[in-house]
């Protein structure tokens, strides 16, 4: 499917992305208080730590933005929390409701709803199209997946720290703070 096929489907409540030109559709998941409570507290953090960054050097988003991946491999996503560089939003038409480019970093936070299969094939499309880091959150396991291109995936659990490397850089976060008590 292309991109512009994916534009003119109907909006009816299905919860739809393209990746790779593949169309991927469920039912619309309705968020669960964890899953919103998650999302709060890595925006809030996330905005935290972007406010002691100077100059500013991207912008922070959550609701599941709308993304154009890659237009070369039409693929299209909603995104739970993500980082962009600045140029890529300001980069972005202002008459789209999408950002047009990737994130520095994506974050999905699970929902029972999802499949491992779904799940892997958005990390792979972020990190083919340029995404530099990016955060599976299970609020259930209490755990992150951290995945940057070139390297084997890191698991950090509930006692451990998050660390921004260099696309968020100076960031910490220990993980059991993302997680209601």
């Amino acid at each position: 499917m292309t991109a512009e096929e994916f534009f003119a489907l109907p909006d009816d409540g299905t919860d739809r992305q393209l990746i790779a030109g593949r169309l991927l559709e469920k039912p619309m998941t309705y968020r669960n208080r964890t899953h919103a409570w998650v999302e709060a507290r890595i925006t809030f953090l996330l905005g935290h730590w972007l406010a002691t960054q100077q100059p500013l050097a991207g912008e922070l988003f959550s609701g599941e933005v709308g993304c154009v991946l890659s237009h070369e491999r039409d693929t299209i996503v909603g995104i739970d929390v993500a980082y962009f560089a600045r140029e890529t939003v300001r980069g972005s038409s202002a008459s789209l409701t999408l950002i047009a480019g990737p994130p520095l970093l994506a974050v999905e936070i699970l929902s029972p709803s999802d499949r491992q299969e779904e799940i892997h094939a958005k990390v792979r499309a972020y990190l083919e199209a340029g995404t530099r880091l990016v955060w599976i959150v299970d609020p259930y396991f209490r755990t992150v997946q951290v995945h940057s291109p070139g390297t084997p995936p890191a698991m950090c659990n509930d006692r451990q720290t998050l660390q921004g490397g260099d696309v968020l850089p100076g960031l910490e976060l220990p993980v059991g703070e993302l997680f209601p008590v």
